[in-house]
This record gives structure tokens, C-alpha cells and sequence, in this order.
């Protein structure tokens, strides 16, 4: 099935106070606007357009090149879909109207809006039923179940109140009736705007069937503050869970987990209480995940243990079997298999050889506050605890760094390199310096 689908982005988003186009803010790791599209797609829309208002240049430089229209004036719904009409085409089909800041609406709702209309519909409107329909447009129907009118919660009567069903403002519309039905639209109403709303009279006037499907309250939940932000975000991030544990991962606390849409996460991995997993990352089967831990852009091979007090920035890239521990920080670095990090170390511009071990302490010092070097540590060596590597440098496979090192220079295949200061003994030292401190204290008081 293919449809054009009408994207508004052209509200202010006053709300939000904020200095971000509401749209780009983000649910789940991505624009809300992403959301948008991304569903649009996924239902088969082969046309996509954004409407968007004058100045929107962050948007238009987020779109990338994808189609948009301008509303000239925020004149009202009816007159940011009328804005699209060069863009979207008059021709015969379908055209779905969404909104940038109804970020979870899915593609099977928007399959079902369309296919309403290709059934013989000339408006299909997503509705709801919240437990509490107060503040929300009504769908007013006629005794065959057709959309009469939509009413808005300040203009019902008592008796209109009463109804459940409730306006998620997504519909899908004849695309060759959609722009005809505007150009009939007034703006006789309190705010001097066109409002979509009204081609549903117009069409009934018309004798165009329209005709709602119910559709789940978070499909149509609209975002207008942060508040509203905070909410949608609880909600998605339940679907990612439930999601995640229907694929056969263990969550032990999902309330506590917070997923990125974009994550890609196999079965039997285990993921303990207050993890994120940020954007762009994939984990392997049978990998643990420790308690606290932090991942964005990370890649894990199978059975990984994580954590717990790991953080994994982006370009992490760790072979099969490969431990890092508690309070351990790697970025932008590859670990073969089997390579370990246990413990209070931060790895980063580096490739680690497979089955090294790195000692706790131990840091790649891979920035001069100008440059980024990289470290090279081979199969199998073994970096002593509290050991610098100053980048650039390479470590020989097998080799072996004695703790407390700080290596400047390349080390050999199975070489041991030790740099550090010689130990020097004063003997009863201890003894006379504590005499003396005491003696200058004895002084001064």
C-alpha cells in the first residue's frame, strides 16, 4: 500500500521553552520528527512531506534534502495541510495528515487509516478512548457509526461530553478531495483559523462517507512540553522492554533500563538494574550487562561481561568473550576476544589484542591537547596495574608491562619493560623525620 503522508511541523513549540525546534527534540535517542517518518515509511507512504514555518532552518538542514512546504502564517491546521498541496500532489489516492510531535503513533494505525480509505472511505480519523476524555474533540457519530462532526471539549454540550470516543487529529483523506474540501474551509471561529477538523462536516455535506478506527491513546499522544516529553518517553521506553523480554532478553528491573530505539540487543543477553543503552549500539548473544552501566555506540560480540560501573563510549567494538569491569572507560577502541579490562581503567584510541589483560589503573594516554594518538597492544600481553601507555606506542604480543610503568617507547613481542623510578632506602629515616616534624610543632605552639 503506498500513501502520501503530510507531516505538520510548522507549530512553534513555545512550550518546550526551549532554543531546539520542537520537532528535533528527541524520544527514545531520535526526533520526534524521526518518529514521524520513520512510521510513515514503515506503512508504505512513497511520498513524505514536511510543513513546516518560515526560519525552520535547523529542520530543513535535519531534513537533508526531503521534501518540505512553507506555511507562510500560522493560520490554522486547514492551512498548514493547504501549504502541502504542490508538494503532496492532487492525484488520486491517499494522504495521510500526522504531526511531528505525535512521535509514537505506528505504522499498523497508519495502515488501517489508510486502507479505510481505499475500502471506499473519504476521511478515516484515528480515534481514542482515554480513561478521562475531558479536554479532548469528540467524534459525534451517526446511528451507522459515520463521523458526523468533530467537537471540541469547550463547545460540547453536556450530552457530548458524555462520549469517550475522542479526536486523535491523524486522518486519512481522499488525496484528490483533501484540497478541494480546504479551499472550502472558512475561518469563521473565535481564532480566525482554518481548521482541518471542518471537512468532515464538508464531506458529509457531500455525502462522503467518514469513518473513525480506534487506535491506541499512545499513537495519538501529542507533545507539547516537557512534561509531555517525560511521558512519552516512559511510554516507549515500555514498549522497548516489553519488546526486548519478548525477543528472550532478561531484564531483572525493566522500569530501571532505558533502551534506545536503534539498539540491537540478541537473546539470552542479561541486562542487571540501571543500565542505559544509549544510541547506535548492538550487543551479542549471551552478553551480561552489570548494574550501572553505560553504553552509546558500543559493539559486543557474544558473551561479553559488562560492568557493573562500565561505561562503553562510541567506536567501542569488543570481541567475543571480552570482560570490562567496574569503573573501566573505552572509546573508540577494538578488543579482540577474550581481552580483558577489569577494573578502574580507561582504554581509549586503542586496539587491544585478543586474550590481553589489562591491569587496573592502567590508562592509554592518547591525547596532548591537540592530538588524539593511538595505542597498540598486541595479542596476549599483559599491562601491569597503574601502567601509562603515552600514545603513539605499540605493545608487542605476549609482552609484559611491569606495574607502575610509564611507557613512552614501542615494546618488543614477549619483552618485560619496566619504567619506573628506582626505589631508595634511608634506613631509620622514618623515625628522625617524625622527631623533627614533632620538635617544629612543639615550636610554634
Amino acid at each position: 500500500m503506498s500513501f502520501t503522508a503530510i507531516i505538520l511541523a510548522a507549530g512553534k513549540g513555545t512550550r518546550m521553552k526551549s532554543a531546539l525546534p520542537k520537532p528535533l527534540h528527541r524520544v527514545g535517542g531520535h526526533a520526534m520528527l524521526a518518529w514521524s517518518i520513520d512510521a510513515a515509511r514503515a506503512a508504505g507512504a512513497d511520498r513524505i512531506v514536511t510543513v513546516l514555518s518560515p526560519g525552520s532552518d535547523d529542520i530543513q538542514s535535519w531534513l537533508d534534502g526531503a521534501p518540505f512546504a512553507i506555511q507562510q502564517d500560522q493560520l490554522g491546521t486547514g492551512d498548514a495541510v493547504a501549504a502541502a498541496r504542490d508538494a503532496a500532489g492532487d492525484e488520486e489516492g491517499v494522504a495521510i495528515v500526522m504531526f511531528a510531535d505525535t512521535p509514537l503513533v505506528s505504522a499498523a494505525s497508519l495502515k488501517r487509516l489508510a486502507e479505510g480509505v481505499e475500502a471506499g472511505a473519504g476521511i478515516v480519523i484515528a480515534g481514542f478512548e482515554p480513561d478521562n476524555p475531558a479536554g479532548y474533540g469528540r467524534l459525534v457519530q451517526e446511528k451507522d457509526g459515520r463521523v458526523s462532526r468533530i467537537v471540541e471539549d469547550r463547545d460540547a454540550s453536556a450530552g457530548e461530553r458524555e462520549i469517550g470516543l475522542c479526536n486523535g487529529g491523524i486522518m486519512a483523506v481522499r488525496r484528490e478531495s483533501l484540497f478541494g474540501w480546504l479551499d472550502r474551509v472558512t475561518n469563521d471561529n473565535a481564532k480566525g483559523e482554518y481548521y482541518l477538523t471542518d471537512i468532515v462536516a464538508l464531506a458529509n455535506e457531500d455525502g462522503v462517507p467518514v469513518i473513525h478506527v480506534v487506535v491506541g491513546e499512545h499513537d495519538v499522544m501529542g507533545i507539547n512540553d516537557r512534561a509531555d516529553l517525560a511521558r512519552a518517553e516512559a511510554a516507549l521506553q515500555g514498549r522497548l522492554r516489553q519488546a526486548a523480554m519478548e525477543a528472550g532478553i532478561t531484564l531483572i528491573a525493566p522500569e530501571t533500563v532505558f533502551l534506545s530505539a536503534d539498539a540491537v540487543i540478541e537473546r539470552d543477553v542479561i541486562i542487571e538494574p540501571h543500565v542505559v543503552i544509549g544510541a547506535g549500539c548492538h550487543i551479542g548473544e549471551g552478553t551480561i550487562i552489570h548494574a550501572f552501566s553505560h553504553l552509546e555506540g558500543a559493539r559486543l560480540g557474544a558473551c561479553c561481561v559488562i560492568g557493573p560501573y562500565a561505561r562503553l563510549r562510541p567506536g567501542t567494538d569488543a570481541g567475543d568473550g571480552v570482560k570490562i569491569g567496574n569503573f573501566v572507560e573505552v572509546k573508540k577502541s577494538r578488543l579482540g576476544e577474550g581481552a580483558k579490562a577489569n577494573h578502574l581503567t580507561y582504554v581509549g584510541d586503542a586496539e587491544v589484542g585478543a586474550e590481553a589483560n589489562i591491569g587496573a589503573g592502567t590508562i592509554t594516554c592518547n591525547y596532548d591537547g591537540f592530538g588524539k594518538y593511538r595505542t597498540l597492544i598486541g595479542e596476549g600481553a599483559f599491562i601491569g596495574s597503574n601502567s601509562s601507555l603515552v600514545a603513539p606506542v605499540s605493545i608487542g604480543a605476549g609482552a609484559i608491562i611491569g606495574a607502575g610503568s610509564t611507557i613512552t617507547e614501542d615494546v618488543g613481542d614477549n619483552a618485560i619493560a619496566v619504567a619506573r623510578a628506582d626505589t631508595r632506602e634511608q634506613p631509620a629515616a622514618a623515625g628522625k623525620f617524625r622527631d623533627k616534624r614533632r620538635a617544629g610543632k612543639d615550636r610554634k605552639g
